[in-house]
């Protein structure tokens, strides 16, 4: 039953470096301005004079990148409007850079370029307040940069000078303060340091950008200060304008909710400061928007000291994932804000690397979110790039014994003296390295990102076998030590008088042990790795009969009687054909003692819904998707939620917050719900014998109490869209296809079955009717 992974490796890890890496040949040195005295202390910029006879015919391209983050200035104009730049990476990995066509900005005779320098996620501070990283990947901020057109015409180098800037203080969780008084002008030189040019690559993503501002619906006093309501909870930042006189201040707060007397409350911020001060000028009117940082926030809280006065306020949200690519809608309005507040979870969320969070001290790239989420991020958003350069993280911080990270980029892996132990190899957590890769194949079509990722899936999946030298995996409950294991995080169990039952860590672990398993097996068949893939199904299955005699009793029941036991091995296959109707049963039961309230966390929720339209049990679907108590995803709808919550609880009905130490009110994993509203009631599922769209499997569920659907996405070939609408019993169901793509009727034989076309249709419209079932 052993897997030569060795074999694997070799083969396949000299492809990985030419999907990772660009050549250009650098000639520029990353230089480190004197003036800069060190993390959390006043901003510093490099610059340099230069002179041209004459601006060049072609383009003129400007290629920068930093330690840090960097904004660029050519005579004094912003180059480029991307934000956050160069980006969060695993910095002793790759660091990104960026190009720009400055033409337009150069003159003939002097001109002048700056780089202005921030901490970033560099050096300011990760992790929590009980454990707090500075210098993360380093103690010094630095700019490289080369300006050429067909010959370098000005790169970074010892000559460069270097001084002091406006933004007094910036820092990922900190925020900025911004002295507008302060002329920014040479005081020092710089330093050229040791650095591999090797470690740059253009920007593997799209950058962050600013999305449409939102303006205040309603301000009002809160003492001496004014609190405004933007109406959305979002990854984003203000830009305020404002007029008075020199040395007066404007400090804002931020929070995602108010307490129950609409009082203002961030205590879930925890350890994050995030706030911004600005200190005018007094030069007429004035405008600000940080730099080098951003939040989560719907409220902002705005005090004023001196003479000063607010005109204008405006609260911009920033994402890598700007254009919308999927959508959702039916006839419970409920239903539809829900979709949106996962759209917008999304957006904050995906800045750079998938965080789980864009307001506290964490915003950590943690893996088991990413995983659970995946497919549903795909068919919001184009998420190939963003979701593939966060795969290269995840593959960096991977450790030895195959582990993968509970986050990445990692600052744990770093800094072990902080972090004893292993923050690495949770189950669900460290399945992203093969739940990630396969969702971006079937969603693009791609099989770069399988063959980059398969080694690190052999690794991993070799490592969860060690962990029980067979195929039931032995977890860990201590922090730390290795078999360490979230389980179903933040899995509600109701009244703690007589709590519902609840997944073993061991049976969670052993249950996605069989899902990565079986999916490095088919990534090994595509990828034409004949003898790894027998090597895996045969451990697959082995993993299946071992589930079934450890976890199945003779009645059918499972050891836990828990809804995560059920929806992952119904979902996948895990149950014998001989326990199929008994277990279904429990399934039930165990659901409709529930009150149909949902009784899943992390890792169950995303199969609940999916496994009980698999097994035909569409009643209760319906039931537990559109109940209104908690835990339900329609009570933070009505609860006023414009994102997803972390937390089923994460308000009590009276408004008060729950656990401050450990709740967001933007978390986008439990919106992974939506996949299913995509694949399962629009019944666009995705087929892995033709992925990226070139085939559809279509198989709608018709829920009657959402009296109507409409999906639509945009796909690699083309828009697709779907709808069905009711008439008594009657279901008209319409499908668009663009161009290159075809799709199969994978809905049965149902009473009064029209196929317009046949089971098989090509691209165009077509129309498909048939009666509900009794």
């Amino acid at each position: 039953m052993g897997l030569d992974t060795l074999t694997a490796a070799k083969d396949l890890a000299a492809n990985v470096e030419r999907f990772t890496k660009t050549e250009r040949a650098w000639t520029a040195q990353m230089i480190a301005p004197l003036s800069d005295a060190g993390q959390g202390t006043q901003a510093s910029f490099v610059g340099r004079d230069f002179e041209l006879g004459k601006v060049p015919s072609g383009p003129v391209w400007l290629h920068v990148s930093a330690q840090g983050l960097y904004r660029a200035f050519l005579n004094g104009v912003r180059v480029g409007d991307d934000l956050l730049t160069p980006g969060w990476t695993c910095y002793d990995r790759a660091i990104a850079y960026q190009s720009y066509d400055v033409s337009g900005l150069l003159k003939a005779g002097a001109n002048r370029l700056e780089i202005w320098l921030g901490d970033g996620w560099y050096r300011s501070q990760m992790m929590w307040k009980a454990a707090p990283v500075f210098n993360c990947w380093g103690d010094r901020i630095a700019a490289i940069a080369e300006l050429e057109a067909g010959s370098v015409l000005l790169k970074t180098d010892a000559s460069w000078e270097s001084g002091l800037l406006p933004v007094m203080r910036s820092g990922i969780y900190w925020g900025e303060d911004f002295d507008a008084r302060v002329v920014p002008k040479a005081t020092h030189r710089v330093e050229a340091l040791g650095f591999d040019h090797a470690l740059l690559v253009p920007h593997e993503t799209g950058p962050v950008k600013e999305l449409t501002p939102l303006l205040p619906l309603e301000s009002w006093a809160d003492g001496s200060a004014m609190v405004h309501d933007f109406g959305q909870n979002a990854g984003a930042y203000i830009r305020l304008t404002v007029e008075g006189a020199a040395g007066a201040k404007v400090r804002i707060e931020h929070s995602e909710i108010l307490g129950p007397g609409r009082e203002f409350d961030n205590r879930n911020y925890r350890g994050a400061r995030a706030e911004l001060t600005y200190v005018l000028n007094g030069q007429g009117v004035e405008t600000y928007a940080p730099m080098f940082s951003f939040f989560g926030f719907r409220y902002a809280r705005v005090h004023v000291e001196g003479a000063a006065k607010v005109t204008a306020i405006e609260m911009v949200p920033v994402t890598s994932v700007p254009d919308l690519a999927g959508g959702f809608e039916c006839g419970v309005p409920q239903v539809n804000r829900l979709v949106l507040n996962t759209i917008w979870s999304q957006r904050s969320n995906f800045i750079e690397i998938p965080t789980d969070c864009p307001q506290r001290d964490e915003r950590l790239g943690w893996t088991g979110d990413a995983q659970v989420f995946a497919g549903t991020a795909c068919w919001l958003a184009d998420a190939e790039t963003f979701l593939t350069k966060y795969l290269r993280d995840v593959r960096h911080d991977q450790r030895p014994n195959g582990a993968v990270p509970h986050f990445s980029p990692d600052p744990t892996r770093l800094h072990p003296e902080q972090f004893p132990g292993d923050w690495a190899g949770s189950t669900g957590w460290g399945d992203a390295i093969t739940v990630i890769p396969w969702q971006l194949y079937l969603h693009y079509g791609k099989v770069d990102v399988l063959r980059e990722s398969f080694p690190a899936m052999v690794k991993w999946v070799d490592y969860l076998w060690s962990l029980g030298n067979g195929p039931i995996v032995q977890t860990n409950s201590r922090w730390g030590a290795q078999g360490f294991t979230f389980g179903d995080w933040l899995q509600p169990v109701g009244d703690n008088r007589t709590p519902r039952p609840t997944i073993a860590a061991d049976c969670a672990a052993t249950l996605y042990h069989f899902i990565s398993t079986d999916l490095a097996s088919k990534v090994a068949t595509i990828l034409g790795e004949t003898a790894q893939a027998r090597a895996l199904r045969e451990r697959a299955e082995a993993i299946r009969l071992a589930f079934a005699h450890e976890y199945i009793a003779p009645s059918g029941r499972l050891a836990h009687n828990d809804q995560t036991s059920y929806a992952l091995a119904f979902l996948h296959d895990l149950i014998p054909a001989e326990h199929m109707d008994a277990a279904k049963a429990y399934f039930r039961k165990e659901v409709e003692d529930a009150d149909y309230l949902i009784g899943t966390g992390f890792i169950g929720t995303p199969a609940l819904l999916p496994a009980l339209t698999k097994l035909g049990m569409l009643d209760l679907a319906a039931k537990v998707f559109l109940n209104r108590k908690v835990p339900g995803w329609l009570f933070q709808v009505d609860m006023g939620a414009t994102s997803i919550w972390e937390r089923w609880d994460a308000l009590a009905p009276d408004g008060s917050i729950y656990d401050p130490d450990m709740n967001s009110y933007n978390h986008y994993a439990y919106g992974a719900v939506c996949q299913w509203l995509m694949e399962g009631v629009a019944g666009l599922t995705l087929d892995a014998d033709h992925p990226g769209f070139d085939r559809l499997l279509i198989a709608p569920k018709i829920l009657p109490e959402l009296g109507h659907a409409k999906a639509w996405h945009n796909s690699r070939h083309g828009r697709v869209a779907a709808e069905w609408a009711l008439n008594g019993n009657k279901v008209t169901y319409r499908l668009t296809l663009p161009a290159g793509m075809q799709a199969v009727w994978a809905g049965g034989d149902l009473p009064d079955l029209q196929l317009s076309g046949g089971a098989t249709m090509g691209p165009g419209s077509h129309e498909i009717t048939f009666t509900l079932k009794n």
